[in-house]
């Protein structure tokens, strides 16, 4: 039986966003394909929303239809762009399996967005199956400290790159 090698699968290109509301809280949600769904919004793995570049897509374009796709609203727009793309590889026991099994990880173009609508512009199941199941307004910098699984490192960094906009705006 051969194993997959990490080493000799490509980085999957990905968007990922960070949803500012006007007191400078980001939004963030409870991922349906891990344990917790349902239960006390204590539990369950959080992120926020991101996923897939198409082919012939660019990162902006991809940041506002995944935003729509997942949480299913257009009420946004691009604050700023991060510098980098900011990579992460799976954890061996998801290699093969996650992310259509083609993938070691992802490299992801990150984007603080301004969300200028309200918590009834949000819609979490326009997916079949939805993606996640709940949603709340949490402060930046607790990001890391709640369950976002193998992506803390990710959200370490995103919490000291974009923390200027935690103040209203």
């Amino acid at each position: 039986m051969t194993t997959l090698s990490p080493d000799t699968l490509p980085y999957r290109p990905n968007v990922g966003a960070l949803i500012f509301r006007a007191d400078g809280k980001v939004f963030i949600a409870r991922r349906t394909d891990m344990p917790g769904v349902g239960g006390p919004l204590s539990e369950g793995v959080w992120q926020c929303p991101q996923g897939g570049i198409d082919e012939g897509e660019t990162p902006e374009a991809a940041v506002l239809r995944e935003v729509q796709e997942e949480i299913g609203t257009d009420k946004l727009h691009i604050l700023k762009e991060h510098p980098e793309w900011i990579a992460y590889d799976l954890p061996e026991n998801l290699i093969g399996k996650a992310l259509g099994g083609k993938y070691r990880g992802q490299t992801q173009k990150w984007f603080a967005l301004a969300f200028t609508g309200t918590d009834q512009d949000i819609n979490l199941n326009l997916q079949n199956p939805p993606e996640f199941d709940a949603f709340q307004w949490a402060d930046l910098a607790s990001l890391p400290q709640r369950n976002v699984g193998f992506k803390k490192p990710i959200y370490e960094k995103l919490v000291r790159d974009f923390a200027c906009f935690t103040h209203a705006i």
